[in-house]
């Protein structure tokens, strides 16, 4: 029997020991290459593609160039300026007046109260359509007096609201300005014909008008709409019949239109006040002062077509 010494049964255990610590470590490496071989990689999370930007721009008014001194185009139903371009100036007013004439009578008398034309309202420049002695209601005055700026019928009109309140009539007329708040808004006759070379019968702001036009719309509609139609017809109290034209020729181009009211003198230049629907009741007012006598049709169309462009891209 061979005998072995303790440093030989050391040596063969440290040689056992090597061999299972090599065998454990290629065992762990063949399990880590499997894994790596064989089990597939979880694939990868797809990144959540961004979510798409909501539009928070607003619309934007893009203003067109005009001739006029000073325009608004006025939001009736928001209470917000889309354009203004010296907006709260004071400047003649010219035939403009007459919207605060008319307003005046319907917010003092019934619309079937009797308006009698003398002979010195007929005395007036023209436009006069009038004959001395003759009555009409009050609605259907209002209605030729606007669409044709027939001072006669101005002029009768503002003597029987002044008559009415036992006033002047430039008491009675601010009166009426004062009522809406019209601060730069004030008028010396009902017409708004120039008084002289330096003074006119009228004299207010962009601002006061579109609000006035619209006050209109709201206080006697039928009375304003009579101004959007190419003509005007009504009949005086003893049956005789009268048709006017109107002084606007560019109404059949507005769709939607609510009143449209001119005014010219020498003083005042062209003026020009619209009110349109832009949507579902939703009016908007259009007011050009001190542009020429052609010019202000031109300013008022660039500016109802920027206002359209405006609502057609403006968020619902």
């Amino acid at each position: 029997m061979t005998t072995v010494s303790t440093e030989e049964l050391a040596a063969i255990a440290h040689r056992h020991r090597g061999f299972r610590e090599a065998g454990a470590a290629l065992l762990l490496s063949s399990a880590v290459l499997a894994i790596f071989f064989f089990i597939p990689l979880a694939p990868e999370k797809a990144k959540p593609a961004p979510a798409a930007l909501a539009s928070t721009t607003p619309a934007v008014f893009v203003a067109p160039p005009i001739e006029a001194k000073a325009a608004i185009v006025y939001d009736l139903t928001d209470g917000k300026t889309l354009y203004a371009k010296n907006a709260g100036a004071q400047l003649p007013l010219a035939s403009l007046t007459k919207l605060l004439t008319v307003y005046a009578a319907v917010s003092e008398l019934p619309l079937a109260a009797t308006v009698t034309v003398s002979a010195s309202d007929t005395a007036v420049d023209m436009p006069h359509a009038f004959a001395p002695g003759a009555t009409y209601e009050l609605q259907n005055i209002a209605r030729l007096t606007l669409t044709a700026s027939l001072n006669d019928g101005a002029a009768a009109i503002a003597d029987t609201v002044a008559a009415a309140e036992s006033r002047s009539t430039s008491e009675a007329l601010a009166g009426a300005a004062a009522a809406l708040d019209l601060s730069q808004t004030y008028a010396l006759n009902g017409n708004g014909l120039d008084l002289s070379t330096t003074q006119s019968g009228g004299y207010g702001s962009a601002f006061d008008i579109a609000r006035l036009a619209g006050a209109l719309v709201a206080k006697a509609p039928s009375i304003a709409l009579a101004t959007t139609r190419q003509t005007a017809s009504a009949s005086a109290e003893n049956g005789a019949s009268i048709t006017v034209k109107n002084t606007d020729p560019m109404t059949p181009n507005f769709p939607g239109l609510l009143l449209s009211k001119t005014g010219f003198t020498d003083l005042a230049g062209g003026n020009l006040a619209l009110v349109f629907d832009a949507g579902i009741e939703h009016p908007v007012a259009v007011v050009v002062l001190g542009s020429s006598k052609d010019a202000r049709f031109t300013d008022g169309a660039a500016l109802v077509a920027a206002a359209e462009t405006y609502f057609a891209h403006a968020t619902p």
